[in-house]
């Protein structure tokens, strides 16, 4: 796998100090410039990967638009907010109210599965096990089954109870 923004800014910016002499104040500037321009070579990166053009997030006003697919928006660590262009681990209902969306609207307007989880995948894996630890699929299931038993039995007493209904109209 390979170097992180931050382990690859840290290379250059130890490269940089040791064929130079650079105080702690001119090393932390240089080293926050460095994780800035490697983020927004990574997001045009992502944005030319993905087929389209424009700006970059971070440039532009609060409205802007993001130009990222939606499927390329969900990644390992991260989610990108397709209205607003942020990062988050996960995109809360209150920050999507911010948008004036819900969570329906947000995966409808962006062609996601209403099923597909508005978070990190690194996230969402770790609430999948946490969910099978606790047993969540078998309790599940038996749930299931119950309610299918619940409606076998309730059924023919419902169609009983029709023809009673429909017998006495006819008289």
């Amino acid at each position: 796998m390979g170097k992180s923004l931050v382990e690859m800014a840290a290379d250059i910016i130890q490269s940089q100090s040791l064929s130079k002499n650079m105080s702690t104040d001119e090393i932390t500037y240089a080293l926050q410039n460095t994780f800035k321009t490697l983020t927004l070579l990574q997001a045009e990166e992502l944005m030319i990967s993905s087929g389209q053009e424009g700006g970059l997030p971070g440039e532009g006003g609060a409205t802007k638009k993001v130009n990222i697919s939606p499927e390329k928006s969900i990644q390992k660590n991260k989610i990108i907010c397709l209205e607003c262009g942020e990062g988050f681990r996960m995109l809360s209902p209150k920050h999507l109210r911010s948008h004036e969306l819900t969570g329906r609207e947000y995966r409808t307007k962006y062609g996601l599965s209403l099923r597909q989880p508005l978070c990190a995948k690194s996230l969402s894996e770790r609430r999948k096990k946490a969910g099978k630890a606790r047993g969540l699929p078998e309790n599940l299931k038996k749930s299931i089954a119950e309610r299918k038993n619940k409606k076998t039995t309730t059924a023919p007493k419902k169609k009983a109870a029709a023809k009673k209904t429909t017998a006495k109209a006819k008289k």
